[in-house]
């Protein structure tokens, strides 16, 4: 078996996936790549309540889920997203099948201390769920919401979050998280954006710490370092084109890839 690569979509980028991306995501297949999706759902989620007049309510990137939000969620995710996912991955060739992280209490999750209402930090992860799946031929689509410890509550789990807790379960070679944006951008001094490679805890603390990686992008990348500290080899945060997941699934440079400070050590003492 090939080393798993898990991919994160988020909720802002599915629209904009192109027949491409899903058509590469079945070529990988085909040719024996384990891949696994964890995918998000924040732009339906926000028009699903305004529709239903819940208003939304945001800190640090992260969404308060209270209990009428948390319907909401389970619905858009579970039903309407990851559904739809399934579908569009047939339609192109892949053979994917869809669940969410409560199914088999494949996550298991605490509220977190955060004042958030019912949102989750995810405690353990059943890996013979997504391996079982994916043994049978299948890419896992997976929702991101949790059990309770107790497997009588459920939570919203961030989706990047959930991506990095499965990724390190899975021991996976590479976490791809697919976004609206090419990456990390850093301003340069003539107002510019240019796109950071590579980077690494350290250098992210500091840019976090001057304001240049803010809102969601903050756990995005705090999701990022879990991954590779649980030893995932490296996390990538790119566009959702054919040609970017080629590139890290083939071991080329993409977007911004995160490493762990050891291993860039390492490559620059070689």
């Amino acid at each position: 078996m090939q080393g798993i690569v898990v991919i994160k979509c988020g909720g802002s980028t599915m629209e904009q996936l192109p027949g491409s991306f899903f058509q590469t995501i079945a070529r990988l297949q085909k040719m024996g790549k384990q891949l696994v999706i964890v995918h998000g759902g924040g732009p339906a989620i926000n028009s699903m309540l305004e529709r239903l007049a819940i208003s939304s309510v945001f800190v640090d990137g992260l969404r308060v889920t209270c209990e009428d939000t948390l319907e909401v969620v389970e619905m858009v995710l579970c039903g309407q997203i990851n559904k739809w996912l399934v579908r569009r991955l047939t339609e192109h060739g892949a053979r994917a099948w869809g669940v969410s992280g409560m199914d088999g209490s494949m996550l298991t999750a605490v509220r977190t201390e955060k004042p958030l209402g019912w949102v989750g930090e995810v405690k353990a992860v059943d890996a013979a769920i997504p391996r079982t799946i994916l043994g049978q031929g299948y890419v896992p689509v997976i929702a991101p919401l949790a059990a309770g410890i107790d497997g009588a509550e459920r939570y919203n789990v961030n989706a990047d979050v959930s991506a990095g807790a499965i990724a390190a379960a899975l021991r996976a070679e590479s976490l791809i998280m697919v976004t609206d944006v090419p990456g990390i951008l850093k301003p340069e001094a003539d107002g510019t954006k240019a796109l950071v490679s590579k980077t690494d805890e350290a250098e992210i603390g500091r840019m976090i710490s001057e304001g240049m990686i803010t809102g969601g992008m903050i756990p995005k990348v705090q999701a990022a370092l879990d991954a590779l500290s649980a030893g995932v080899a490296q996390v990538v945060i790119c566009r959702g084109t054919a040609e970017d997941l080629l590139k890290v699934c083939q071991g080329e440079p993409a977007g911004t890839a995160i490493v762990a400070a050891a291993a860039e050590k390492n490559q620059a003492a070689r």
